[in-house]
C-alpha cells in the first residue's frame, strides 16, 4: 500500500498570466490571447430540460429526479476561456484541479528577497 502524495498544483496557487501567445485554428498561426476565467452563465427558464423538469415536478408526486447530496470533491478543474486578439474566436482550455487560482498575479522570483 503506497502514501497518497498530494499534486502538485493542490499544494500551492496556480497563476496564469492574462495573454498567451498559443495556435489559433482559424487564423493557422500563433497569436496572442487574452485569457479569462470560464463562468457557467445564468440558467435559463424556457430551455428544454428546464421545461421538461418543470412538467415532470407538476402535479402530485413529490421530487421526481434525483437530488445529489454525496458531495466528495473540494475543488473545481479551472476552465480558461481564451479570445484570440485578431479574429476574436473564442475557445476553452481545461486545467487540472487547483485550490486556489489566480489570473495575471505577481510572478515568483528564485532567490529575491520580500519587500514590505
Amino acid at each position: 500500500h503506497t502514501s497518497v502524495q498530494p499534486l502538485a498544483s493542490e499544494k500551492e496557487m496556480v497563476n496564469i498570466p492574462k495573454t498567451r501567445k498559443t495556435f489559433c485554428k482559424s487564423c493557422k498561426r500563433h497569436q496572442l490571447f487574452k485569457v479569462t476565467q470560464y463562468k457557467a452563465g445564468k440558467a435559463k427558464l424556457y430551455v428544454q430540460g428546464k421545461r421538461r423538469y418543470d412538467r415532470k415536478q407538476r402535479g402530485y408526486g413529490g421530487q421526481t429526479k434525483p437530488v445529489f447530496r454525496k458531495k466528495a470533491k473540494t475543488t473545481k478543474k479551472v476552465v480558461l476561456r481564451m479570445e484570440c486578439s485578431s479574429c476574436k474566436k473564442r475557445k476553452q482550455v481545461p486545467l487540472k484541479r487547483c485550490k486556489h487560482f489566480e489570473l495575471g498575479g505577481d510572478k515568483k522570483r528564485k532567490g529575491q528577497m520580500i519587500q514590505f
